[in-house]
């Protein structure tokens, strides 16, 4: 009887940590969506090479600590400028604002831009690009950095959630066309949080 309940209990503990496992293994509903597009072959980035043996892109685990709050200062009167791309394409930004936040006890900041063509299209009047780089650029992340998708928001305040930074197109394919970080946007610490570097199977 006693060989009965060890095992039992051997069994019981061994489930609750495959089941601790799963939890941790849990997708957010942003990595469930950018999981999803790049199956899609009418969205996916990848080589169709690549797409034969895609099966979930790398993501950082999810740290509540880069869910951060950002005061933003407008910057209405910024010119327009050409922003270089990975191809000889030009694209027409600006500095819509600056953003400032603390991470760690340490205060940042950025900018953020807004593209002249995109803000006409339909669903993108409110968009904000946030470019980035830091010291994951290279070895756990995309050499060329990433990028992070905002709203402008009703008042002076918003959320930047690092873990939503993702790979541009062009880190799956060189046929993609992807804006440059501009230098003024790198960050001087590891932001282990968001999509990792891509690593073909």
């Amino acid at each position: 009887m006693r060989i009965l309940v060890i095992l039992f209990t051997i069994v019981f503990l061994t489930s609750c940590d495959q089941n601790k496992k799963m939890v941790a293994t849990d997708l957010t509903p942003f990595q469930k969506k950018m999981n999803d597009d790049f199956k899609d072959a009418s969205k996916s980035p990848l080589k169709s090479k690549d797409l034969k043996t895609f099966k979930g892109l790398d993501f950082f685990p999810y740290d509540s600590t880069l869910l951060v709050k950002a005061e933003l200062k407008r910057t209405p009167n910024t010119e327009w400028f050409q922003m270089k791309t990975t191809t000889d394409r030009l694209s027409k930004e600006r500095v819509f604002g600056v953003v400032t936040f603390e991470i760690k006890g340490e205060s940042f900041q950025l900018n953020v831009y807004q593209g002249e063509e995109l803000m006409q299209q339909e669903g993108f009047e409110n968009y904000l690009f946030l470019p980035f780089m830091d010291n994951t650029n290279g070895s756990l992340s995309y050499g060329g950095g990433r990028y992070i998708d905002l709203d402008i928001p009703e008042g002076n305040t918003m959320e930047i959630d690092f873990n939503s930074a993702y790979n541009p197109y062009c880190a799956y394919n060189e046929r993609f066309s992807c804006p440059i970080v501009p230098s003024a946007n790198y960050l001087d610490l590891e932001i282990k949080a968001g999509v990792k570097a891509f690593v073909k199977e």
